[in-house]
């Protein structure tokens, strides 16, 4: 390979870090810096500054590279990127590390990659867009929410107000958008949704297809300690941030980065270079803040030092621009090691502050690095020359070290009004409360009551399809069709239902592992169909996904094959539908619909036969069967674990394999009861919906079930479920099985035959509780407060 003699364009505390990493490559014969600062003009024979062109002068910076035999450019800041210095270049055939001016706009406009997220479904606050001053007014007016404010355009990292009233929002728009304290950045602005959560960076080296991201990150913006005060370019960060789970991190490249990429790739405008991506982690999982085009500044400084010195950044750099990244990995310093930067500033900052200030600094501690931005020398004189003047970083193998030794590099730092925060990493040395934010099936995404209220609005339309033998009801556990009254004779009834996996079909994925959630999809349906008195004959599957991948469609189906041996069913069909664009990657989703068939005397429930006294059975389930997977992931995903981690419930097994234990299928074992007389009153699957939903469809509306939740243990993976995600005893009840995946009324005297003939075929029993007088609820549950 060529050597590299390498033009960086810019002079703030980035560009020093930038040339100090690259000054370590053997690769590299020589840096220019345009203009450079009082740190690049310090870092040795290979490294020099340039004042005799300036930095926005593209043509002249062209020139100025085919003179000196300059063969690769990296621009550091967001305007040379925004206003297209990579064509210039491009134009002469000099390779730059950096994204096109048409990827740059992801940076270079608020509304056009606020737009594209929207576009490519990637998560963020809601938004709206104005240009018109008097729109954006009565816009503010009329929401309630709290917002924030954002120049479309570049502003130097400052264009963000966060107001918190509607006269502080009225007053800052103004001050955007007429007041033009932003100059034309705020011709047009974003008002979004404030969004309440941690904020941390990462920062991805692409080359439009391959992404390999370093640690993540978390800046201060605010000028004063406690995140106090206004915006600045960034008073110091740390990496790697202690939200940012390996499974976090997982989640937000697929939800985020990977379709950020994808999504400029296929609008035609590639990203080279290195996408900032600014992050939320909200309680509704990450999303999307915005993006920049180049490294960040202060993150550069923090992240840079957490390269090996084997890992060459010249040739990650190369490696882009030639879309060659695949071929390289990044290899960091040490495992789990802690990087800190604390920017000292000009007294006055982010408002008036002088320049031209004396200043000195002294050699730093072992593993120390001191970074200039706003420096110049003059006269041979280190002088201060902007805002953020100059920063100390250190590494340590733990964030509290790397903190106190960062500081002790400001230490070092020493020229008149200068002034740094004091409580850097602040939010990662907070304590952890005691009390979590109590979970629930909504705010994993799923509404019950929704769900409830879309079966009553369908109610009318399905009636309206009814034929003869065929009555068109829903709400059971199953529909069905009297074969004699559709016209013939002698015919029994038939009892289909459909169902699916859910989003246990994420963690199949994760685990690879695909054979027991094909289990599951029959299990959902035979033991519905069991609820209405009906063992399954045939089965039929569906998987719909965007590319097939034979291995995952061969087990899952081997899964079905297993779980329709276990009912005593046949598989007699299914699809498979590829539907590129509908499914993203790897995804896929599955369902199934089992037939059955009955006498008319085996029907299920018998509610007229139902009465106050009436023993309620629960029959133990397997683990946590196919329902409430949004708030299990939402749990899992909050505690840290990775499912590939030993199951704090059950350390003989993983997370992931203890959560894939497929949906216990109860239809052989309560097939031997209820063919053999009418012992069986009623049956109640319990899925999603829990207790508190599923055994309400039984019994009738007079009635109501009294549970004691004492009379059966918890299982121990819905005792970590509800300590880790604090869920309460009522949302555990109507989300989760809780250790009972099938619940009967029998008649008190037939109770102790039924259970024994359960426990004869292999279940455990309970005895949980009896019918009593509805005065409410339908199902009244019990000493709930035994659960903890």
């Amino acid at each position: 390979m060529d050597k590299l003699c390498i033009l960086l364009v810019g002079n703030g505390g980035r560009e020093n870090a930038l040339a100090w990493k690259l000054n370590q490559s053997p690769l590299v014969e020589s840096i220019i810096v345009v203009p450079g600062n009082g740190g690049t003009a310090a870092l040795g024979p290979k490294v020099s500054n340039e004042n005799g062109v300036k930095a926005d002068d593209y043509p002249g910076l062209v020139a100025f590279a085919q003179k000196n035999k300059l063969n690769f450019v990296v621009p550091g800041p967001e305007v040379p990127l925004v206003d297209g210095i990579e064509g210039y270049f491009r134009d002469v055939g000099i390779p730059c590390y950096g994204p096109s001016k048409l990827a740059a706009r992801m940076e270079g406009s608020k509304t056009f990659s606020k737009d594209f997220m929207k576009r490519h479904n990637i998560p963020t606050a809601a938004y709206e867009n104005f240009r018109d001053y008097e729109a954006a007014t009565k816009y503010l007016d009329s929401i309630n929410h709290n917002i924030v404010l954002k120049a479309s355009g570049l502003a130097a990292g400052k264009g963000v107000i966060i107001p918190t009233t509607k006269e502080e929002a009225q007053a800052a728009l103004k001050t955007i958008m007429l007041d033009k304290e932003f100059d034309s950045a705020g011709d047009e602005v974003v008002i979004e949704e404030f969004l309440e959560g941690d904020e941390l960076s990462i920062l991805s080296f692409t080359d439009g297809h391959t992404m390999l991201s370093l640690p993540p990150a978390q800046d201060h913006k605010r000028i004063f300690d406690g995140d106090e005060g206004p915006n600045t370019g960034g008073m110091g960060c740390y990496a790697p941030t202690r939200i940012a789970t390996p499974g976090l991190i997982a989640e937000i490249e697929r939800t985020i980065l990977q379709p950020t990429i994808d999504g400029m790739r296929r609008e035609g405008f590639n990203m080279v270079g290195t996408l900032f991506t600014g992050l939320m982690i909200t309680m509704d999982g990450p999303k999307c803040l915005e993006y920049n085009v180049r490294f960040g500044d202060p993150e550069t400084q923090t992240l840079l030092p957490l390269l090996s010195k084997d890992t060459d950044l010249a040739k990650i750099m190369i490696a882009c621009t030639k879309n060659q990244l695949d071929r390289h990995d990044l290899v960091f310093k040490v495992e789990k090691k802690f990087s800190a930067t604390v920017v000292v500033a000009a007294g006055g900052y982010p408002g008036i502050y002088a320049k031209g200030t004396h200043m000195t600094v002294q050699s730093p501690p072992a593993e120390t690095n001191i970074f200039h931005a706003g420096t110049v020398v003059k006269e041979d004189q280190l002088q201060t020359s902007g805002g953020r003047v100059i920063a100390a970083q250190s590494t340590a193998e733990t964030l509290e070290e790397a903190v106190k030794k960062a500081y002790s590099g400001v230490r070092c730092i020493k020229f008149d009004n200068m002034f740094y925060r004091n409580d850097i990493a602040h939010r990662a040395f907070k304590p952890i409360p005691e009390t979590k934010e109590a979970l629930t099936y909504a705010s994993a995404g799923v509404s019950i009551e929704n769900g409830n209220k879309f079966v009553h609005r369908i109610k009318s339309a399905i009636a309206s399809t009814a034929q003869p033998g065929a009555q068109a009801i829903i709400g059971g556990f199953g529909g069905e069709v009297d074969l004699e009254a559709a016209g013939w004779k002698g015919g029994p009834i038939l009892v289909s239902g459909i169902d699916g996996v859910g989003t246990k079909l994420l963690i199949a994925q994760k685990m690879n592992k695909h054979d027991t959630v094909g289990q599951d999809c029959v299990a959902m349906n035979v033991n519905d169909l069991l609820c209405n008195g009906a063992r399954s004959i045939f089965f039929l599957d569906y998987i719909g996904c965007s590319k097939l991948n034979l291995e995952m469609a061969a087990s899952f189906v081997e899964g079905v094959a297993e779980g329709c041996r276990l009912s005593g069913c046949a598989l007699v069909g299914g699809e498979t539908a590829e539907m590129p664009g509908l499914y993203d990657g790897e995804d896929y989703d599955a369902a199934g619909t089992a037939t059955g068939m009955r006498s008319k005397d085996q029907a299920l429930p018998r509610m007229q036969e139902m009465a106050e006294g009436d023993i309620v059975l629960g029959i133990a389930s397997d683990g946590v069967h196919s329902n409430g997977f949004s708030l299990v992931r939402k749990i899992v995903a909050r505690s840290g674990v990775e499912y590939t981690d030993p199951a704090p419930w059950d350390s003989s097994r993983s997370v992931g394999e203890s959560l894939l234990t497929p949906t216990r299928i109860y239809v052989k074992s309560i097939w031997s009861v209820h063919e053999h007389g009418r012992l069986l009153l009623g049956l109640a699957h319990i899925t999603g919906g829990g207790l508190s939903e599923n055994i309400v469809r039984m019994i009738p509306e007079e009635l109501a079930a009294e549970v004691d939740v004492k009379t059966w243990e918890m299982p121990a993976v819905f005792k970590w479920l509800k300590k880790e995600g604090n869920v309460t005893s009522e949302e555990m009840a109507r989300a989760f099985n809780t250790g009972l995946g099938m619940v009967a009324v029998v008649k008190a005297e037939n109770a102790d035959l039924v259970i024994s003939k359960l426990e004869t075929a292999g279940e455990k029993v309970y005895k949980v509780g009896k019918l009593v007088k509805r005065d409410g609820e339908g199902c009244v549950l019990k000493n709930l407060s035994s659960w903890i």
